[in-house]
């Protein structure tokens, strides 16, 4: 049916009709909770967006959310399902702290933060290579390898983390890095955003975005990518190496996954700490979905549930009958209705668009 509607029909209509759905279904739950869901909804975006603190934090964890994103629409584009991005994330993490740890004392900033980026994207890239191989290679399906690969990521990180924490210390997580490996803050230019995290990641977020669009799009790389997720046989025939562009697809998108660590890591704590993810890689499923794998849609998707999770922390702890999860109960809706009911209202889209003719 989505062959038969126009490009912004697909593009624009039917995921901001999806999101208004997702919306619609938590103002039902906002007003069984015993609250207003206009006074919930002002809440949010006054918290998210209105507050200029407020909107640093939502451009922070935006920055987090594009790279998580981009992971995932990348490999989208080549037809793979890779719902590891959370794994690759959390392993990635532990490159940087290991970069960090090594050369924080003896590196100026400059050499610093390229190393430690670095060392993200190898570590999430090399997270990311088995389940591609054994995709390309062994026929295993990519997403039940990358969903195994989340679990022991996170095993692993357990065990391994014990090992970081410095003599004497009982809260699991490595020692602070030095001043020369954080990231520069944007308040330092812009006083008015308070003092929030944000930093020079999301500006590294947008040069991402921009690339992967020139990349998919524009290059005669990105059109063997974008054919091989259309028709591997068609591909095949055409001298495409299929196993070839999965490995390195999938490289790809664990190293974009990994250098989300940067942003959460490199930006805010400045140590290593258990589940510091948060749900970033799986938001980032949500993102692509819904952004249609294309960069400003991306870019728009990852803003938006950057402001939720802004938004959301405010209004729980201004309702107290809302809880925290509701957040979560959002993002669930908006995967839903953009992922699984992606289509809900095209057939309606496309009886409109006829009657109008």
């Amino acid at each position: 049916m989505n062959k038969d509607l126009p490009r912004w029909a697909t593009a624009f209509v039917m995921p901001v009709l999806n999101l208004l759905s997702a919306l619609l279904v938590t103002a039902l739950v906002i007003h069984y909770l015993g609250e207003s869901p206009v006074e919930s909804l002002a809440i949010l975006i006054n918290s998210a967006v209105i507050n200029p603190e407020g909107l640093s934090y939502t451009l922070f964890y935006a920055s987090t959310f594009i790279f998580t994103g981009l992971a995932v629409s990348i490999a989208m584009q080549a037809g793979l399902f890779n719902i590891g991005a959370e794994g690759q994330m959390y392993f990635a993490g532990l490159g940087l702290t290991l970069a960090m740890l090594a050369f924080d004392s003896s590196l100026s900033p400059w050499l610093l933060i390229p190393t430690g980026m670095l060392g993200a994207a190898l570590f999430g890239a090399l997270w990311a290579f088995v389940p591609g191989y054994l995709q390309a290679k062994r026929g295993s399906h990519v997403v039940v390898t990358t969903i195994m690969f989340n679990y022991i990521a996170a095993s692993l990180m357990n065990t391994v983390i014990v090992k970081l924490v410095p003599p004497g210390e009982q809260n699991p997580a490595s020692r602070a890095f030095s001043a020369a490996a954080e990231m520069p803050r944007l308040n330092e230019w812009f006083p008015i955003l308070g003092e929030t995290p944000l930093n020079i990641s999301f500006f590294i977020a947008i040069i991402a975005l921009v690339i992967y669009g020139v990349v998919v799009s524009r290059s005669a790389w990105g059109y063997k990518l974008r054919a091989t997720g259309l028709n591997k046989h068609a591909a095949h025939y055409a001298g495409i190496r299929i196993s070839k562009m999965i490995i390195i697809v999938m490289l790809i998108s664990g190293a974009l996954a990994g250098l989300g660590s940067v942003n959460s890591i490199m930006g805010s704590t400045h140590y290593l700490s258990l589940n510091f993810v948060g749900g970033a890689g799986f938001i980032g499923i949500a993102i692509a979905l819904m952004g249609r794998q294309h960069p400003v849609g991306i870019f728009l998707s990852a803003v938006l549930f950057g402001a939720l999770t802004q938004g959301g922390f405010d209004l729980s702890l201004e309702k107290q009958n809302i809880p925290p999860e509701t957040v979560i109960l959002i993002q669930g809706l908006i995967i839903l209705f953009c992922g699984a009911m992606e289509n809900l209202y095209a057939p309606a889209i496309a009886k409109a668009l006829k009657f109008k003719k």
